[in-house]
């Protein structure tokens, strides 16, 4: 428990905050979008799963231009 204390939150809850953000952005537009490269149901997967960069990552390479 006093791991927990020892936290600087100050620096930890903003990357939390924008990480949460990335992370609904992205699964809107997944739902939304027609067409992507690779299964929608692997790239909610890398969105849900590999944090930070996942959402990244989708919006990089997942996204099928047109």
């Amino acid at each position: 428990m006093e791991e927990l204390a020892n936290i600087n939150w100050g620096l930890i809850a903003p990357l939390l905050v924008v990480q949460a953000i990335l992370m609904i952005v992205a699964l809107i537009d997944l739902a939304r979008i027609h067409a992507t490269n690779g299964p929608k149901w692997l790239w909610a997967l890398i969105i849900l799963f590999i944090s930070l960069f996942g959402p990244v990552v989708y919006f990089i390479a997942g996204r099928k231009t047109t």
